[in-house]
């Protein structure tokens, strides 16, 4: 049952955020001529989307939960991309709609990507931070400690510790 509630959150909103308004916004306002940026523009929807659907996938087999708000994670969601930053999903969706507006040219993405950045990142700070706060206490506190909100670390965190692991 939990997996069908995940993919109906990827379905109605997810898809929606990434795929649905972009498409819907590249046909309004300006084209910028992207030349060879289109070719990065294909590799951010790529490791965008892949980044994304594997976020959901944790999501479900080690938190238990899922990324909609009224649903999630039953577990501290620490591992795999989440190790090297706390908001990979949020990231990943920026990716995705950049790499739209690199590959289409279409200028609305771009500000559609920095309305979305700034959405992320009001929610984080003022809903979704406070809840994981309440919900894992130390433990998460800990975490962020450790793990950056937005930009990657350069290695994996290990739970409870603040520094990379020993190689």
């Amino acid at each position: 049952m939990i997996w069908l509630r995940a993919l109906s959150f990827v379905v109605a909103v997810q898809f929606t955020v990434i795929a649905v308004i972009p498409w819907l916004l590249a046909g309004v306002g300006p084209r910028v001529p992207m030349s060879f940026l289109h070719l990065i523009g294909m590799v951010l929807l790529a490791t965008g989307s892949l980044a994304l659907l594997w976020c959901n996938w944790v999501f479900v087999v080690q938190g238990r939960g899922t990324a909609a708000p009224y649903d999630p994670p039953r577990a501290l969601v620490a591992q795999g991309l989440y190790s090297y930053v706390r908001n990979p999903m949020y990231v990943s969706a920026v990716l995705i709609v950049l790499g739209a507006g690199l590959w289409t040219g279409a200028a609305s993405l771009f500000g559609y990507a920095i309305l979305l950045a700034l959405s992320y990142y009001l929610f984080v700070c003022y809903y979704e931070e406070p809840c994981l706060q309440r919900e894992f206490g130390a433990a998460y506190a800990d975490y962020c400690a450790g793990v950056p909100r937005w930009w990657p670390r350069v290695a994996p965190w290990g739970r409870g510790r603040s520094s990379p692991p020993a190689t």
